[in-house]
């Protein structure tokens, strides 16, 4: 194979954090600013007040990056991930 016949890889420097990581470091902030981080969080999903969520470590600004949709979607696929049994899994 050629050189020009092989698929180039492209990648964004400073590429978008994903859910799962955004989530992730929210939390931490909130832990160690002292606050329940799972009722603030969910606070923030039910609501949308993003004063919800410590400006501690740029969380607030980091949760606004990502719609509550996709927030959603990544604690549900995570919680079935970690709870459903390898064994039970559909489409297996």
């Amino acid at each position: 194979m050629t050189e020009k016949e092989k698929t180039m890889r492209f990648s964004l420097a400073g590429e978008k954090q994903s859910a799962r990581e955004i989530l992730l470091s929210v939390y931490q902030s909130m832990r160690e600013k002292g606050y329940d981080a799972v009722n603030q969080i969910v606070g923030y999903i039910i609501c949308g007040d993003p004063t919800y969520i410590t400006n501690y470590n740029n969380a607030r600004y980091l949760i606004g990056l990502l719609e509550r949709d996709e927030l959603l979607e990544e604690l549900v696929r995570s919680y079935m991930e970690n709870n459903i049994p390898k064994d039970n899994a559909p489409g297996e």
